[in-house]
C-alpha cells in the first residue's frame, strides 16, 4: 500500500486556508483541517478513486465543496502537490 506524502506546496497550501477561516471561526478550520487529513489519508488504499487532474499524470480529489486536492502517485507513495480552493484558477497559479 503506497504511503501518502505532502509536498511542501500543499501543507503550505493548506495552513493558508485554515490560517484565512480560523481568523473568522477556529473551529471551522480545525474542522476542515482533519476533515481534509481524514479523506487524503484514504488515497494510501485507493489511489486511484479520484478523477483524472487537468495536469497530465495528476488526480483530483474533491475534499470539500469549496477545495480540491491535487496529487499524483507512484507504487509506492501518493504525493499531494497542491490544495485548492476550488475557485482558483488551476492550473496557472
Amino acid at each position: 500500500m503506497p504511503e501518502v506524502e505532502w509536498k511542501d506546496s500543499a501543507r503550505t497550501d493548506l495552513l493558508e486556508i485554515i490560517d484565512y477561516i480560523s481568523d473568522d471561526n477556529p473551529e471551522a478550520a480545525q474542522k476542515l483541517k482533519d476533515e481534509i487529513e481524514a479523506k487524503t489519508a484514504k488515497l494510501s488504499s485507493h489511489p486511484k478513486i479520484c478523477r483524472q487532474g487537468r495536469l497530465a499524470g495528476t488526480r483530483e480529489m474533491v475534499v470539500h465543496k469549496n477545495y480540491i486536492v491535487v496529487y499524483t502517485e507512484s507504487i509506492s507513495r501518493v504525493f499531494i502537490l497542491r490544495v485548492l480552493h476550488v475557485a482558483r484558477s488551476w492550473p496557472g497559479s
